[in-house]
């Protein structure tokens, strides 16, 4: 096609540039207005675009033009196109429109605009925003792109509340999602979306105060999904029911809910091959882990936030925190379920520390105990005091022999009267009778031929009520039929 009449020099210059892809440079920054010698119409842009200039053999068309003031509407909706294009250090009047395009690689560096709306374009190829300043949204849902996203250092407002700065719902990179120092103000939205090679998002913050930083359920990431390095997230971020095929990191990031009412982390059933909760600080706000599904969990136990939720949680390593700080954080769920603490039980069975095993067992049912009834509580704080739920069985010996001690002492000072004829008694013995007492059954013949005639009758009936307590309680936890599910 002719160069079209009423072109203007910036134009010109642009149109005959097009057929081998050079670059015009109409000036070295971004434009703060209209500048006439930096003015090029959009229409003409997209002339280019969808093949209205002439292609040369040998040479590959493109649109790449540096420090330009873009007028008019860039849009490219439902078209095809087959060349490059690149703008740099340009202002854009109008959002470019590339919505269900397909389309070579774009590339809108060091740019101003007030959006980019890309939903369903299939892009042959990078999208690069990097250091571009975005006064709304950039809309990618359901956008697929067969090389990377490259967003790093953008900034992008958007002032609405209802809507969101970076909606990527659906979205498909097969390259890698780079985004990395940015600053991302309104909200990021990557529902289901799927990220092939990774997902960076280094040093950027994500500021939603009060509502929902980073929306990301059932989203993929194959390789490793880094928010980590000076990440920081305002607001909520929800991963529920991602899957994350290698390495999910939150190391030296900052995770604040701005309301510690809210979650900050809301990463329920979610999947990992390994997951590092290493931030900078402590995480301000809630976190979940429910139902998820870790290979290895590394993390450490003063960035733990104040309530945790992990009910459901499965896990096949943990690493950084001693055992005493494993049973505090099972305790942080303040909605008590018996499954974190048997997790971690049998995590501790499983790598040889059956002591330490039992020892969450014991909590587990400690922690149960405050839940129950005043009558059923006192049945279990016997059973603890006891033989500690069956776990601690030595314990009912220890009190079986203070209980000796005592009777021993109590009888020898006050020795009961005899209540059999004297060629039928036998000879007493305070520690034999003391035994006679505590032992359910009559063992020794002491119990029916002695009988304690002062005070040291109240010891005796005690220690007969004690005994047959004791007994129970011994074989009961022993045999763990009364240990508590």
């Amino acid at each position: 096609m002719a160069e079209p009449p009423g072109l203007s020099d910036a134009e010109r210059r642009l149109w005959h540039a097009f057929p081998t892809g050079a670059t015009v440079v109409l000036g070295e920054d971004l434009p703060a207005g209209p500048l006439p010698d930096r003015i090029v119409r959009a229409e003409i842009i997209t002339m280019l675009l969808l093949g209205a200039g002439e292609t040369r053999a040998g040479c590959i068309a493109a649109v790449r033009l540096t420090g330009a003031y873009v007028v008019g509407a860039l849009d490219v909706s439902g078209g095809t196109v087959e060349h490059e294009l690149s703008l740099e250090s340009c202002r854009l009047v109008e959002t470019p429109v590339f919505t269900d395009a397909h389309t070579r690689q774009l590339r809108l560096s060091g740019c101003r605009l007030p959006g980019l709306a890309a939903n369903g374009a299939n892009v042959t190829g990078y999208l690069n925003l990097s250091r571009s300043v975005v006064e709304g949204s950039v809309r990618l849902s359901g956008a697929h792109l067969s090389g990377q996203l490259r967003m790093n250092q953008v900034t992008i407002t958007e002032s609405e509340p209802e809507r969101w700065a970076l909606f990527g719902g659906g979205l498909i990179v097969d390259g890698g999602c780079f985004i990395r120092g940015a600053e991302i103000t309104g909200g990021t939205r990557l529902t289901g979306a799927r990220m092939n090679s990774g997902l960076f998002l280094e040093n950027t913050v994500l500021r939603n105060t009060g509502r929902i930083a980073l929306e990301a359920q059932s989203m993929v990431v194959e390789d490793v999904a880094e928010l980590s390095n000076g990440f920081s997230a305002y607001g909520t971020v929800r991963l529920r029911s991602a899957r994350f095929n290698g390495l999910l990191s939150f190391s030296m990031a900052r995770l604040d809910s701005t309301d510690p009412g809210r979650m900050a982390l809301h990463a329920s059933h979610i999947q990992a091959d390994e997951l590092l909760l290493l931030p900078a600080e402590k995480i301000r706000g809630r976190v979940s882990l429910s139902y998820s599904r870790i290979s290895l969990l590394r993390d450490l136990p003063e960035m733990w936030p104040d309530e945790l939720f992990l009910n459901g949680l499965v896990y096949e390593t943990l690493e950084g925190a001693e055992f005493k700080d494993r049973r505090h954080w099972v305790e942080r769920d303040r909605q008590f379920h018996l499954q974190p603490y048997e997790q971690l039980a049998s995590w501790y069975h499983g790598i040889g520390h059956d002591d330490l095993a039992r020892k969450i067992q014991l909590a587990k049912l400690r922690a149960r105990r405050r839940r129950l009834n005043p009558v059923a509580r006192g049945w279990n704080l016997m059973l603890d005091w006891t033989v500690g739920y069956g776990y601690r069985p030595w314990l009912a010996f220890a009190w079986f022999g203070v209980l000796v001690a005592i009777g021993t002492t109590v009888f020898s000072i006050d020795r009961p009267k005899p209540i059999k004829p004297p060629e039928e008694l036998p000879k007493f013995h305070a520690l034999v009778y003391t035994l006679d007492l505590l032992i359910p059954i009559d063992t020794f013949g002491q119990q029916q031929a002695f009988d304690p005639a002062t005070w040291s009758r109240w010891v005796a009936y005690a220690l007969v009520a004690t005994g047959w307590v004791l007994a129970t309680a011994l074989i009961a936890g022993t045999a763990r039929v009364l240990r508590p599910n």
